[in-house]
């Protein structure tokens, strides 16, 4: 099996993949035909066919895969059933222990099932099950709520300025066609959320006859695996989460802090690195140096993209950039030295990263879980003059037409006015507060989800243990062997696990090219 890059997935699935289970965005004869089934007197697992991605998962060829079938909207009894696509893989040991580890993807709106190489290449599985499962409305589901009209504007808007009036208009009529389809076809679009997902795990673990099980999420994952533990803590053993996203704090202007507190990290590791800080000593002006220079004066290129094909428009400014470091390409290690390189006429290496969003995988992403998660819990109380007031704080003196669009979220508010959803801001934005055995996993890189963040969730677990892991991004634990350990470890022994491996951790050197 071809090697995955941990990079490529982690920017695919910036807080801001079928034919196997026949399942495409939903139509309205698909949809009229499931609204017409009534939902199942209870939650039931049916034993079906696994996945077969285009690029084959080795651990799905002895997995047990099927759907759980649980009501699309709780609150509606009767009403139409969704079909969520799980696998249980088997444990590598001959003797595993008796509690499985379940998964909880990030995004929202990523396909889980890419991510099992992942977790399989990190332990996840060597002594206990591990079962996967797809948050409602990605791919393989049904319905599936993925939008082809997004992923094939994404695909042109590396041509455009990244906050263009052109790229706006693109961008919501992508979003308006796509909730049209979706809304035409019977979809619920209210029904897909934090509080709906939880739900579903926990139907999962009954469905399955599992009395007790472990919890592992990254990332958006974290927010679910934290919302479930406070709305279903009955039979959870231990929760570990990762690339900390708070419930009580996401919102769309928390974004900035977390970008600024990543970007502090690794230039404050390069200004630790003897070699780093002397090829390479003012990187706060530099970045704003460049932020500023191509905002004013946008650079157009065309540009191979980094998978090859035809040379590709690509547009360079100040958003373009800033956008490109949050999603972490460059890698950390190589963003002073494509920050020196740009600033002395060469942006290849930042070109090439923005060229490869021109190659989409057109429907493998769930962009209406996506809005329907960010309209309903991370837009609602706050606006468009408060995201740019957070900008500003975080890098002052930037422009304003930089600072005005969330990071990795562009024209975020415009498009909730589009999907329409309800506002679920104070039933979602509430702390978990637990004694259920925990772990909490932050990287000191991470320009997603600021590490700093953590320290207040692990406040409320009162059996938790945190670490910190220098010099690592987004979703820690596949690019960290200690992490690895630490969490193996946790779940061997979850209020006394072996943290040790961190203390003598540091980032790795950075790339010094000549002057």
């Amino acid at each position: 099996m071809p090697k995955r890059s941990i990079h490529a997935v982690t920017a695919a699935a910036a807080l801001a993949c079928v034919a196997a289970f026949g399942t495409t965005p939903i139509s309205a004869s698909s949809a009229a035909a499931q609204a017409a089934e009534p939902s199942p007197a209870a939650p039931r697992f049916v034993p079906g066919a696994c996945p077969k991605p285009p690029e084959p998962i080795e651990a799905l060829s002895k997995a047990r895969c099927g759907f759980l079938e649980v009501p699309e909207n709780r609150s509606r009894p009767g009403g139409r059933t969704v079909k969520l696509a799980g696998a249980v893989i088997p444990a590598a040991a001959e003797k595993p222990s008796e509690d499985p580890v379940v998964f909880m993807a990030g995004g929202p709106g990523g396909d889980t099932f890419d991510d099992i190489p992942f977790l399989v290449d990190s332990g996840l599985n060597k002594d206990r099950e591990l079962i996967v499962m797809a948050q409602r409305g990605n791919l393989y589901d049904q319905p599936n709520l993925a939008c082809p009209e997004v992923d094939r504007f994404n695909a042109q808007a590396v041509g455009l300025g990244y906050d263009s009036q052109r790229a706006e208009q693109l961008m919501l009529k992508a979003v308006k066609d796509c909730r049209g389809r979706l809304t035409a076809a019977g979809g619920d679009l209210s029904a897909y959320n934090t509080t709906e997902n939880a739900a579903d795990f926990a139907d999962l673990r009954k469905a399955l006859d599992i009395p007790r099980w472990n919890v592992y999420g990254y990332s958006y994952g974290s927010n679910l695996a934290l919302t479930y533990l406070r709305l279903h803590p009955e039979g959870i053993r231990a929760v570990a989460i990762d690339s900390i996203t708070p419930p009580q704090v996401t919102t769309l202007p928390w974004g900035w802090g977390s970008a600024a507190e990543g970007i502090h990290n690794i230039f404050k590791a390069c200004a630790a690195q003897p070699a780093c800080k002397d090829r390479y000593p003012d990187l706060p002006r530099l970045l704003t140096e460049q932020v500023r220079k191509l905002e004013a004066h946008p650079l157009t290129l065309n540009v191979t993209p980094p998978s090859g094909g035809k040379p590709v428009k690509v547009v360079l400014d100040g958003g373009a950039l800033l956008n490109l470091i949050v999603a972490l390409t460059p890698r950390p290690k190589d963003i002073p030295a494509a920050l020196d390189e740009l600033s002395r006429g060469n942006p290849k290496r930042f070109a090439q990263a923005r060229a490869a969003g021109s190659v989409q995988n057109v429907g493998a992403f769930a962009h209406g879980l996506t809005n329907s998660i960010a309209c309903g819990e991370w837009a609602p109380g706050y606006s468009e003059s408060d995201v740019l007031k957070a900008g500003r704080k975080a890098f002052p003196g930037w422009p304003d037409t930089v600072l005005a669009q969330v990071p990795q979220l562009p024209f975020q508010y415009p498009a909730c006015g589009i999907w329409n959803v309800p506002d679920r801001a104070k039933v979602q934005r509430v702390a978990t507060v637990s004694s259920v055995p925990a772990l909490v996993v932050s990287g000191t890189f991470d320009v997603k989800t600021g590490a700093s963040w953590a320290k207040g969730v692990a406040r409320n677990l009162s059996r938790s243990t945190a670490i910190q892991v220098p010099g690592i991004g987004h979703w820690v634990v596949p690019q960290s062997p200690c992490a690895q350990r630490v969490l193996a470890s946790f779940f061997a022994r979850p209020t006394a696990p072996d943290t040790s491996c961190v203390d003598a951790l540091e980032p790795e050197p950075f790339t010094i090219t000549p002057k």
